[in-house]
């Protein structure tokens, strides 16, 4: 069983990583088809790369989390907002082809948490 949650858990890391990293560098580096998507959504140019900047932030605390675990469950949870966030903007906007990835990174946040050994929450 706890191969099996390993394998979950470093397969949504892998997915998690793949997803937050293209969607920022695409907002920071400004490839045009994000920075249209995102002015759809009501972002101008500044705010597109100040949200491609905090999810970089995120990217590299995943990177981290790989050499040092607490850094990782950080990096998660402060992805979390923009996840949400995207899922919020994404069903607003009736754009279904990116509600998805929005989805899967909300519900990848919770199998990352629930699977990662270091994590635990206390009530």
């Amino acid at each position: 069983m706890e191969k099996i949650t390993a394998i979950i858990h470093w397969l949504s890391f892998t997915y998690y990583l793949y997803v937050f990293g293209y969607a920022s560098l695409f907002k920071v580096f400004q490839k045009k088809s994000m920075m249209e998507s995102m002015q759809n959504l009501g972002f101008n140019k500044t705010w597109t790369i100040l949200i491609g900047i905090g999810e970089l932030i995120g990217v590299i605390l995943l990177i981290i989390g790989l050499f040092k675990p607490q850094y990782k469950n950080l990096a998660v949870l402060f992805l979390l907002p923009f996840a949400v966030g995207a899922l919020t903007a994404h069903m607003a906007h009736q754009e279904y082809h990116h509600f998805y990835n929005s989805l899967i990174m909300c519900i990848l946040t919770i199998v990352l948490l629930l699977t990662d050994q270091n994590f635990k929450i206390i009530l």
